[in-house]
């Protein structure tokens, strides 16, 4: 039996936090402490940035690109992270409550200790990243993938998979719980995942396309 997974750590943001512009995000700007709110970032480019013990509030980062952007100990609320790039990004200690991430790229991300609720997810990639002790919860993720991801004490609930590609992702303690899964691809990389009952039978139809396996329709007057 595999050892007992860490419980995910929580933010850790002072209550008092120096307001901060748009302007102070730049290259390689390293910001601890501050308060972003409803700063304009779309479309910025600005590489190595590093936010800690902040708060991001009502932030426009719609087509930014960030890479290799550090969030240690922050809280993110009502963002709009759409189509944003954020390649080979460190993510420690956040939460992301109610952020638009329709398209957002974190590949090559190294996520842990993030919980993700009431987000907009669709079409956004994870695709070569690695995730340690990440609550989705809530989310839309129709046609998101995970492709070559490896994720460990990761958990699903409440969420919408449809189309979700795990093709080449390695799944390790995960959990998914009252999430629909039409059209998942790749779903042969659950293996080793924990479902209630009712949701693996509820999803049967999956199983069986994965399988390759034909249903037989009950012929008519057939007790």
């Amino acid at each position: 039996m595999p050892p007992a997974a860490k419980p995910l750590r929580a933010p850790q943001v002072d209550e008092e936090l120096e307001p901060a512009s748009a302007d102070a995000v730049e290259h390689d700007a390293r910001l601890r402490g501050v308060l972003l709110a409803g700063a304009d970032l779309a479309d910025r480019h600005a590489s190595g940035v590093s936010i800690a013990a902040s708060r991001l509030e009502d932030v426009d980062l719609a087509g930014a690109t960030l890479d290799e952007l550090s969030l240690t100990d922050v809280v993110l609320e009502r963002c709009n992270l759409a189509n944003m790039r954020a390649r080979r990004a460190h993510v420690r200690a956040a939460a992301l409550t109610g952020a638009r991430m329709t398209g957002a790229a974190l590949t090559e991300a190294d996520i842990a200790d993030v919980t993700i609720r009431g987000c907009r997810l669709d079409l956004a990639s994870f695709a070569a990243a690695r995730l340690e002790r990440v609550a989705f919860e809530d989310c839309l993720m129709t046609q998101a993938d995970f492709l070559e991801a490896s994720l460990r004490s990761v958990h699903f609930h409440g969420c919408d998979l449809s189309k979700l590609d795990l093709r080449g992702a390695r799944l390790v303690q995960c959990e998914l719980r009252d999430c629909r899964l039409d059209g998942m691809e790749g779903v042969e990389r659950l293996r080793g995942s924990a479902m209630p009952w009712a949701d693996i039978l509820g999803a049967a139809g999956l199983w069986a396309s994965a399988l390759g396996i034909d249903v037989l329709d009950r012929e008519d007057g057939e007790d």
